[in-house]
């Protein structure tokens, strides 16, 4: 099957403007096409991935990518399907991500290797240095209102309220596809389904303003089987950063989708081959409950996304916490492990014993309730039961001299950090 075959397979093709074109284009020769990233953060997340693994693979089949990171448009802000307009960040901030998501787009395409390596692009380098009246009189000539208003991302926003700031976005939008193929014969671009409006903008330019025609492909916006959309856990994002998100954390993410969706997301964000992914499907209806399907995409997608060593911590992690092997983790691996899990610093010298020590962190409501639980051996230090009313927290009790990890029955679990109070010399 060739390249658009093996997408569409995969359930990454929402939209594209000719078919029948653009598999030509693909199958008779070497394309070259962009995917845009705004820096709206200083990081990109899952609902990004979609996006660049569908670039990375038209790259592994001899296609030229251009990732461009939209340190102009990143000033202005995208209304697509936004209840309000985003805050305008300071460009010294906006430069700074983009340095930040340059960086994590290199380790997902060949940058540097054969004759369709990797281009990285910033389109401030052509809106820098362009007049607002050169841009009105030799783009925003060939923009209709009426064609701009038409645009689902414009209309959701007509009622509401949208400035010209944001309405003026697909021009923006539209110039970067104009100017990416006059430098670099670019022909193609990719990106998300809410981008359909700003992406045509560019096809619709090139066909005005150069008489030339440019191709596009949606990648669909991921939802899980109950509709809700994908990339959140807790109502938060799932970075790509592991500073924001830890390979631990994005680990138990994977591991935790739902039965519905697993196959799905196998064909989505991993490289394994269609029969690999059909293999695996046999395999997993057969004993859903082993998880196989899950466990196989945590594995592909973390260490695609932070290497294979982040991929081995993060499942001992979830292995030995699983166990109660808390000891045999470091102290690095407890706070990937229990980032989510209530702490409570108590300094060097704190001799409070284990009932005033419960209730002061507010593992137990009471000193009676205290003193039941430690009698009724349901509190464990590091994974070891204590029913000494009297046990004191001592050095021994602090995994790598950091923190100590008390929990309280079969759930709740409390990371104790070691807080060493400074001196006022030292202050």
């Amino acid at each position: 099957m060739n390249i658009f075959e093996e997408l569409k397979e995969r359930g990454l093709v929402f939209q594209t403007t000719d078919e029948e074109a653009l598999v030509k284009a693909l199958t008779e020769g070497q394309v070259s096409y962009y995917t845009g990233y705004d820096p709206t953060a200083d990081s990109l997340h899952l609902g990004h991935l979609v996006a660049i693994l569908t670039s990375r693979r038209l790259q592994m089949v001899g296609h030229k990518p251009y990732a461009l990171v939209g340190g102009a448009t990143g000033l202005i802000g995208d209304p697509s399907f936004k209840d309000a307009e985003r805050s305008l960040q300071t460009k010294e901030t906006v430069d700074g991500w983009v340095v930040k998501i340059q960086n994590q787009l290199s380790r997902f395409l060949d940058f540097e290797n054969g004759d369709n390596k990797a281009v990285m692009v910033n389109n401030y380098d052509w809106f820098g240095n362009i007049s607002f009246i050169d841009f009105l009189r030799d783009v925003g000539k060939y923009f209709t209102v009426n064609a701009m208003m038409s645009k689902e991302s414009v209309k959701k926003r007509i009622e509401t309220g949208i400035s010209y700031t944001e309405f003026a976005y697909q021009i923006m939008q539209g110039y970067d596809f104009y100017e990416l193929n006059d430098k670099y014969n670019v022909t193609l671009q990719i990106g998300g389904s809410d981008q359909w409006g700003n992406m045509t903008a560019g096809t619709e330019l090139l066909r005005r303003k150069a008489d030339k025609t440019g191709h596009v492909m949606t990648v669909p916006l991921i939802t899980d089987a109950t509709g809700k959309k994908f990339g959140k856990s807790e109502g938060n994002a799932v970075w790509l950063d592991a500073d924001k998100t830890s390979p631990y954390e994005m680990y138990q993410f994977w591991l935790n989708v739902m039965d519905d969706d697993a196959v799905r997301f196998l064909k989505i964000f991993t490289f394994l081959s269609l029969d690999e992914i059909a293999e695996i499907e046999k395999e997993f209806n057969a004993a859903r409950h082993e998880r196989l399907a899950q466990k196989v995409l945590a594995r592909e997608v973390v260490t695609l996304v932070h290497g294979e060593e982040a991929y081995k911590e993060a499942l001992k992690i979830t292995e030995q916490l699983f166990a109660g092997n808390i000891k045999s983790l470091s102290a690095k691996e407890l706070k990937q492990g229990l980032n989510n899990v209530p702490n409570y610093a108590v300094s060097d010298n704190d001799n409070r014993n284990i009932v005033e020590m419960l209730v002061a962190a507010k593992i137990s409501p009471s000193k009676r309730q205290a003193r039941e639980d430690v009698q009724n051996g349901a509190i464990y230090i590091n994974g070891e039961r204590i029913q000494d009313l009297n046990y004191t927290l001592s050095d021994d009790d602090k995994i790598d001299n950091e923190l100590t990890v008390i929990r309280r029955g079969k759930k709740k679990i409390l990371r104790i950090d070691l807080l060493i109070l400074k001196s006022l010399t030292d202050a």
